[in-house]
């Protein structure tokens, strides 16, 4: 007997879910896309101490004058592969502007996966390896991406949960970039990206 037509939607449907939600089996509620706050609004970004790929330690201090995106992800996470290359796009269009992406890997199995990863994707920005500590500092990340943009006082402007719209992060870096703060709209006043779910963390970092 044929099969319907129906069932090869929803399959397909199915499909497609699944291979976005990537991360986890457990899909949080849909977040809105933060915009960038005002600066009265934003608080410090927490300090942290982590090695890189080459052993030196990173301190988000270094970045301070600088508007910086801080991209949690994991080498398992579907969505986070899919926001890296938009990463290095943006590293590649703002460094010269005094913007800077740093990664946070929260992979348990540390450098021995992450490495390849990043040469496999030719990542052409800073990447260091955190942990639950650092997860907690920054409201303990349990669902990946987490991503942060962080202005040039080392304050956080916003944060994004999830797979965000390529729009969004480049409007926020350029509000920073600019001094502004406040949300991007466009000419019928309507804030502009379109919020995608999150996924929770499968593991807790060591």
């Amino acid at each position: 007997m044929p099969v319907p037509r129906l069932s090869f939607a929803f399959a397909f449907a199915l499909l497609a879910a699944c291979l976005l939600a990537g991360c986890s089996s457990e899909p949080r509620s849909v977040k809105a896309a933060a915009p960038v706050k005002p600066d009265k609004d934003r608080r410090p970004a927490p300090e942290f101490a982590l090695k890189d790929a080459d052993g030196k330690t990173v301190h988000l201090e270094d970045y301070k004058g600088k508007v910086v995106l801080l991209d949690f992800f994991a080498t398992w996470c579907g969505p986070c592969k899919i926001e890296i290359p938009w990463f290095m796009e943006m590293e590649r269009k703002n460094k010269d502007r005094g913007f800077n992406v740093l990664g946070v890997s929260m992979d348990d199995e540390g450098w021995e996966v992450v490495k390849p990863f990043l040469a496999d994707l030719g990542v052409n920005y800073r990447v260091v390896i955190g942990n639950d500590a650092t997860a907690q500092l920054y409201g303990g990340v349990d669902a990946l991406p987490t991503t942060f943009l962080i202005d040039r006082n080392a304050k956080i402007a916003a944060v994004h949960i999830g797979l965000a719209s390529k729009k969004v992060f480049e409007d926020g870096i350029e509000q920073l970039l600019q001094g502004s703060g406040g949300i991007i709209q466009d000419k019928a006043g309507a804030s502009r990206g379109v919020p995608l779910p999150a996924f929770t963390l499968r593991a807790s970092a060591k």
